[in-house]
């Protein structure tokens, strides 16, 4: 794995390793590459100095320590990128060296690399929400008839089915999963703009070379250089800061699920996962942890990204030099809690006995709403509602069942006979719409309908 151990729970392996130092140096020298072969098409420079740029940008030939402290005094990778590109032509083709980098500027090669890097991230994140939507289609279908709790400001409420908490979740994520495919859609394009975005550089090839650029790199060539204008991938951190706010939501529900006094689901386990350094029996949920961790941190990124969008004039001073690690960190965390959470709905050990238990423990508490709309169009809501409260209140003290001590009252056997209060605790009668709801959930393509 790639990932420095800093950042070993900040990242997945795949996405360590794309945003490693020789991936992102591979994409610089990719765009130098395609750069110089799309202006030998455009015969802008020779075909043979293409050729001498092409063989000499190899990763390996570049010492990456030195490249980042160069950095850190350039303001940019570019610079020393292209001077240690250049020293390395020279030494093979003195021609050809004066073509490296022609009719570029240093931003122009880190933006177009990220654009090539987020092309790479898209079907890693991609892939994990494709398997994470179809584990809750199949929880939602498997589990519709799976009665549970109903939890309001965490306490008893009245019951639902696991198979409509399972659309709910799947719901979220197919919404915002659409508009992050549209974002990377938006996101992976070039920049090649020259010095200050107008390509004057080139004189009237500069167009015909970006479109042969983008084709060599396989970007989408946007209307105009966006230097200072960087609403696309902001657009694409937004969207990373909901989702992983909606993986979050679902990793909360699932491990307060997961606590040994519910025990209604768990995440899976295996060699190494969920134990304690001093608690042998422990079964933590780790996914869901890291799904957490990365729904805490992303936000503050996202204000961060967001921040560093008030950029000056053509060409940033600060702004710009702000975004990569932001931009990587937003990415390589959903794409976290992504693959954390494709992996908890994938094997999710549910416990449909627990749910009912979880039930019966409150004694029928949660069916007082029930029994006060059945009162209510005789007695008035707000005395059903006095009447209810009192009855709950006593059927805690005396650890009855709230039929049982209903059934004693007179003022409301008159109204609710035997056989409604004997079949008033009973969860699948009091679902309303819950399963109508969980249908038109699973219904929904991925792209959002107009209402």
């Amino acid at each position: 794995m790639s990932a420095r151990l800093i950042e070993s729970l900040a990242t997945t392996e795949p996405l360590a390793d794309l945003f490693c130092d020789e991936s992102v140096l591979s994409a610089m020298l990719e765009f130098e590459v395609a750069l110089s072969r799309a202006e030998g098409r455009v015969g802008v420079i020779p075909k043979a100095a293409a050729d001498a740029i092409a063989a000499a940008a190899k990763v390996d030939k570049f010492d990456i320590a030195a490249l980042s402290r160069a950095t850190l005094r350039a303001g940019t990778p570019a610079i020393p990128l292209v001077k240690t590109l250049t020293g390395a032509v020279l030494k093979k083709d003195p021609d050809a060296a004066r073509f490296v980098h022609w009719g570029a500027t240093s931003q122009d090669v880190a933006d177009s690399a990220i654009s090539l890097l987020l092309k790479q991230a898209e079907p890693i994140l991609i892939g994990d929400l494709e398997l994470l939507e179809n584990s809750l289609t199949r929880l939602a279908k498997e589990h519709q008839a799976s009665v549970m709790l109903g939890r309001t400001l965490l306490q008893a409420a009245p019951p639902v089915t696991l198979g409509l908490k399972s659309a709910g979740w799947l719901g979220s994520i197919r919404r915002v999963g659409y508009t992050l495919r549209e974002a990377f859609t938006h996101a992976t394009v070039l920049q090649f703009g020259g010095a200050s975005g107008t390509l004057a550089f080139l004189g009237d090839k500069g167009i015909a070379v970006g479109k042969a650029l983008a084709k060599e790199l396989g970007l989408a060539l946007p209307e105009a250089p966006w230097h200072t204008h960087r609403d696309r991938w902001a657009t694409l951190v937004c969207v990373c800061g909901v989702l992983t706010g909606s993986l979050g939501k679902m990793a909360r529900d699932i491990s307060l699920l997961m606590q040994n006094e519910i025990d209604e689901a768990a995440e899976p386990g295996g060699e190494g996962r969920g134990g304690s350094s001093t608690m042998p029996q422990k079964r933590n949920p780790i996914a869901c942890s890291l799904a957490l961790a990365a729904a805490y941190r992303v936000p503050g990124l996202v204000s961060s990204y967001l921040s560093a969008m008030v950029q000056e004039h053509e060409r940033a001073v600060g702004g710009w030099q702000a975004e990569w690690p932001i931009l990587s960190g937003v990415v390589q965390s959903t794409g976290l809690a992504l693959a954390s959470m494709a992996e908890v709905t994938g094997r999710l050990a549910v416990n449909p006995k627990a749910m009912r238990a979880n039930i019966e423990r409150t004694n029928g508490a949660i069916f007082a709403e029930r029994a006060m709309m059945l009162l209510g169009s005789n007695l008035g809501r707000d005395a059903a509602h006095k009447m209810l409260q009192a009855a709950s209140e006593r059927s805690a003290a005396e650890n009855r069942h709230l039929a049982d001590v209903l059934g004693e009252i007179p003022e409301i056997t008159a109204y609710l006979g035997r056989e409604t209060l004997q079949q008033l605790e009973i969860p699948e009668n009091y679902l309303g719409s819950a399963d109508k709801f969980r249908k038109a959930l699973l219904s929904k393509s991925s792209k959002p309908k107009k209402p």
